[in-house]
């Protein structure tokens, strides 16, 4: 998995997942300038590092490039996800907090989830296909 984004490198992506298509240095630095004070080198810099580290693929124009995300928000928080729950020593333990932490609304989008995994003509109680699978947070 890709390291987690810096603080800059995620108000980048933001944009550009925001905008989902191919953007401009100028575009995302505009949009960022409503909010702090920054450097059109800097995030040309920064959209630079994440084309290198394969967040972003460009595209010249003229002298410049547009650029656009290679895989989507959900993507890479689910990746983020992922990791840290493969760094525990015990992921049903990790698990089980982190369902703890849920509110009803987020466990109700874990349960449609499972349900879309497991496909339509699956029995509630049948595992889903994934050994790997998350289990019904209502199931603790």
């Amino acid at each position: 998995m890709p390291r987690p984004l810096g603080e800059l490198e995620d108000a980048v992506m933001t944009r550009v997942w925001k905008w989902n298509r191919p953007v401009t240095v100028r575009e995302v630095l505009e949009d960022l300038q409503q909010e702090r004070s920054i450097a059109y080198t800097t995030v040309m810099t920064v959209l630079d590092n994440l084309h290198q580290k394969g967040w972003v693929r460009r595209e010249a124009e003229g002298r410049a490039y547009r650029y656009e995300a290679v895989s989507t928000r959900a993507a890479y928080a689910a990746a983020l996800m992922n990791d840290a729950w493969s760094q525990s020593d015990n992921p049903a333990a990790a698990l089980i907090a982190f369902f703890g932490m849920m509110s009803e609304e987020q466990r109700q989008a874990l349960r449609d989830a499972i349900r879309i995994v497991q496909g339509p003509d699956t029995p509630p109680d049948t595992p889903a296909p994934n050994p790997g699978s998350v289990p019904d947070a209502g199931e603790r």
